[in-house]
Protein backbone atom coordinates (compact mmCIF):
# COMPACT_ATOMS: atom_id res chain seq x y z
CA UNK A 1 0.00 0.00 0.00
CA UNK A 2 1.25 3.37 -0.91
CA UNK A 3 0.54 6.62 0.70
CA UNK A 4 -2.22 7.77 -1.84
CA UNK A 5 -5.72 8.95 -2.11
CA UNK A 6 -7.21 5.04 -1.69
CA UNK A 7 -5.44 4.89 1.61
CA UNK A 8 -6.93 7.71 2.89
CA UNK A 9 -10.52 6.72 1.53
CA UNK A 10 -9.78 3.34 2.98
CA UNK A 11 -9.12 4.72 6.02
CA UNK A 12 -11.54 6.87 6.60
CA UNK A 13 -14.36 4.03 5.63
CA UNK A 14 -12.56 1.81 8.15
CA UNK A 15 -13.00 3.99 10.81
CA UNK A 16 -16.75 5.09 9.90
CA UNK A 17 -17.44 1.07 9.88
CA UNK A 18 -15.68 0.53 13.06
CA UNK A 19 -17.24 3.68 14.72
CA UNK A 20 -20.88 2.52 14.43
CA UNK A 21 -21.51 0.16 17.58
CA UNK A 22 -19.11 3.32 19.91
CA UNK A 23 -21.87 6.12 17.98
CA UNK A 24 -24.86 3.78 19.23
CA UNK A 25 -23.34 3.58 23.05
CA UNK A 26 -22.23 7.24 22.64
CA UNK A 27 -26.56 7.66 22.27
CA UNK A 28 -27.26 5.00 24.59
CA UNK A 29 -25.35 7.34 27.15
CA UNK A 30 -26.46 10.56 26.71
CA UNK A 31 -30.07 8.80 26.91
CA UNK A 32 -29.29 7.95 30.40
CA UNK A 33 -27.67 11.32 31.13
CA UNK A 34 -29.16 13.92 28.67
CA UNK A 35 -27.16 16.58 31.45
CA UNK A 36 -24.29 15.39 30.56
CA UNK A 37 -21.94 18.73 29.73
CA UNK A 38 -19.63 18.98 26.50
CA UNK A 39 -16.35 18.04 28.39
CA UNK A 40 -17.44 14.88 29.50
CA UNK A 41 -19.19 14.30 25.97
CA UNK A 42 -15.88 15.19 24.72
CA UNK A 43 -14.14 12.65 27.12
CA UNK A 44 -16.32 10.05 26.38
CA UNK A 45 -15.70 10.51 22.69
CA UNK A 46 -11.74 10.86 22.87
CA UNK A 47 -11.91 7.42 25.10
CA UNK A 48 -13.80 5.48 22.00
CA UNK A 49 -11.96 7.54 19.61
CA UNK A 50 -8.25 6.37 21.76
CA UNK A 51 -9.41 2.70 21.57
CA UNK A 52 -10.56 2.50 18.44
CA UNK A 53 -6.75 3.82 17.95
CA UNK A 54 -5.17 1.17 20.09
CA UNK A 55 -7.16 -1.90 19.16
CA UNK A 56 -5.64 -2.08 15.33
CA UNK A 57 -2.34 -0.80 16.54
CA UNK A 58 -2.20 -4.17 18.88
CA UNK A 59 -3.87 -6.34 16.08
CA UNK A 60 -1.17 -5.26 13.80
CA UNK A 61 1.65 -5.62 16.39
CA UNK A 62 0.25 -9.09 16.96
CA UNK A 63 0.59 -9.77 13.73
CA UNK A 64 4.00 -8.83 13.19
CA UNK A 65 4.90 -10.86 16.70
CA UNK A 66 3.32 -12.87 18.27
CA UNK A 67 0.48 -14.19 15.77
CA UNK A 68 -0.01 -17.44 16.66
CA UNK A 69 -1.32 -16.08 20.46
CA UNK A 70 -3.56 -13.76 19.01
CA UNK A 71 -5.28 -16.33 16.44
CA UNK A 72 -5.95 -18.61 19.61
CA UNK A 73 -7.52 -15.45 20.91
CA UNK A 74 -9.95 -14.11 18.24
CA UNK A 75 -12.67 -16.44 18.40
CA UNK A 76 -13.50 -14.83 22.08
CA UNK A 77 -13.31 -11.27 20.67
CA UNK A 78 -17.36 -11.36 19.42
CA UNK A 79 -18.16 -13.23 22.85
CA UNK A 80 -16.36 -11.01 25.29
CA UNK A 81 -17.79 -7.56 23.65
CA UNK A 82 -21.49 -9.29 23.77
CA UNK A 83 -20.54 -9.98 27.92
CA UNK A 84 -19.42 -6.55 28.39
CA UNK A 85 -22.14 -4.91 26.50
CA UNK A 86 -24.99 -6.94 28.21
CA UNK A 87 -23.57 -6.52 31.68
CA UNK A 88 -23.77 -3.14 31.19
CA UNK A 89 -26.99 -2.25 29.12
CA UNK A 90 -28.53 -4.97 31.86
CA UNK A 91 -27.69 -2.92 34.51
CA UNK A 92 -28.85 0.35 33.06
CA UNK A 93 -32.07 -1.67 31.88
CA UNK A 94 -32.65 -2.63 35.50
CA UNK A 95 -31.86 0.81 36.56
CA UNK A 96 -34.75 2.14 34.83
CA UNK A 97 -37.54 -0.13 35.43
CA UNK A 98 -36.51 -0.22 39.16
CA UNK A 99 -36.57 4.08 39.12
CA UNK A 100 -33.05 3.98 40.15
CA UNK A 101 -32.06 6.52 38.09
CA UNK A 102 -31.63 9.95 39.23
CA UNK A 103 -33.47 12.98 37.92
CA UNK A 104 -30.28 14.55 36.20
CA UNK A 105 -29.48 11.33 34.86
CA UNK A 106 -27.04 8.46 35.16
CA UNK A 107 -23.76 9.57 35.28
CA UNK A 108 -21.27 8.06 33.54
CA UNK A 109 -18.26 6.61 35.46
CA UNK A 110 -14.83 5.97 34.75
CA UNK A 111 -15.02 2.04 35.05
CA UNK A 112 -18.00 1.99 33.15
CA UNK A 113 -16.40 4.08 29.98
CA UNK A 114 -12.88 1.83 29.83
CA UNK A 115 -15.62 -1.21 29.27
CA UNK A 116 -17.81 0.42 27.03
CA UNK A 117 -14.63 1.68 25.04
CA UNK A 118 -13.08 -2.05 25.19
CA UNK A 119 -16.19 -3.21 24.14
CA UNK A 120 -16.78 -1.30 21.52
CA UNK A 121 -13.74 -1.13 19.69
CA UNK A 122 -12.19 -4.98 20.81
CA UNK A 123 -13.50 -6.00 16.55
CA UNK A 124 -11.21 -3.59 15.48
CA UNK A 125 -8.07 -5.95 16.64
CA UNK A 126 -8.73 -7.75 13.79
CA UNK A 127 -8.07 -4.71 11.58
CA UNK A 128 -4.10 -5.32 12.52
CA UNK A 129 -5.02 -8.77 10.32
CA UNK A 130 -6.05 -5.97 7.57
CA UNK A 131 -3.48 -3.58 7.82
CA UNK A 132 -0.44 -6.11 8.10
CA UNK A 133 0.83 -5.17 4.93
CA UNK A 134 1.58 -2.07 5.76
CA UNK A 135 4.64 -0.13 7.53
CA UNK A 136 4.50 0.89 11.07
CA UNK A 137 4.00 4.58 9.81
CA UNK A 138 1.13 3.72 7.34
CA UNK A 139 -0.35 1.49 10.37
CA UNK A 140 -0.21 4.16 13.05
CA UNK A 141 -1.87 6.62 10.62
CA UNK A 142 -4.49 4.34 9.58
CA UNK A 143 -5.04 3.91 13.20
CA UNK A 144 -4.94 8.05 13.88
CA UNK A 145 -7.11 8.34 10.79
CA UNK A 146 -9.56 5.58 12.99
CA UNK A 147 -8.96 7.49 15.49
CA UNK A 148 -10.58 10.85 14.75
CA UNK A 149 -13.31 9.46 12.30
CA UNK A 150 -14.46 7.67 15.66
CA UNK A 151 -14.58 11.27 17.85
CA UNK A 152 -16.09 13.07 15.19
CA UNK A 153 -19.15 10.39 15.02
CA UNK A 154 -19.36 9.91 18.78
CA UNK A 155 -19.43 13.57 19.53
CA UNK A 156 -22.60 13.47 16.78
CA UNK A 157 -24.01 10.52 18.81
CA UNK A 158 -23.58 12.12 21.65
CA UNK A 159 -25.63 15.14 20.86
CA UNK A 160 -28.51 12.80 19.33
CA UNK A 161 -28.83 11.16 22.53
CA UNK A 162 -28.50 14.28 24.74
CA UNK A 163 -31.50 15.76 22.65
CA UNK A 164 -33.36 12.63 22.83
CA UNK A 165 -33.05 11.90 26.03
CA UNK A 166 -34.13 15.24 27.58
CA UNK A 167 -36.82 14.08 26.32
CA UNK A 168 -37.72 10.70 27.12
CA UNK A 169 -37.22 11.43 31.07
CA UNK A 170 -37.30 8.29 32.92
CA UNK A 171 -37.37 5.60 30.35
CA UNK A 172 -34.03 7.18 28.42
CA UNK A 173 -32.28 4.86 30.74
CA UNK A 174 -34.58 1.73 29.85
CA UNK A 175 -34.22 2.91 26.18
CA UNK A 176 -30.11 3.09 26.75
CA UNK A 177 -29.42 -0.26 28.11
CA UNK A 178 -31.97 -1.75 25.34
CA UNK A 179 -29.48 -0.56 23.20
CA UNK A 180 -26.01 -1.42 24.37
CA UNK A 181 -27.71 -5.18 24.80
CA UNK A 182 -29.02 -4.98 21.06
CA UNK A 183 -24.92 -3.49 20.16
CA UNK A 184 -23.91 -6.72 21.86
CA UNK A 185 -26.05 -9.28 19.93
CA UNK A 186 -25.18 -7.55 17.03
CA UNK A 187 -21.71 -8.05 17.47
CA UNK A 188 -22.07 -11.79 18.54
CA UNK A 189 -24.46 -12.60 15.71
CA UNK A 190 -22.17 -10.72 13.12
CA UNK A 191 -19.20 -13.55 14.20
CA UNK A 192 -21.36 -16.26 13.14
CA UNK A 193 -22.66 -15.48 9.83
CA UNK A 194 -19.12 -14.17 8.85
Amino acid sequence: MEWNFLFFTNSVLLGVGLAMDAFSVSIANCLANPRMNRAEMSGMAFSYGFFQFLMPMVGWFCVHTIISIFEKFQPFIPWIAFILLLYIGGKMVLEGIRGEVEEEGKKLTFGVLMIQSVATSIDALSVGFTIAEYQAAMALAASLIIAVVTFGICMGGAFIGKKAGSHLSGKASILGGTILIAIGLEILIKSFIS
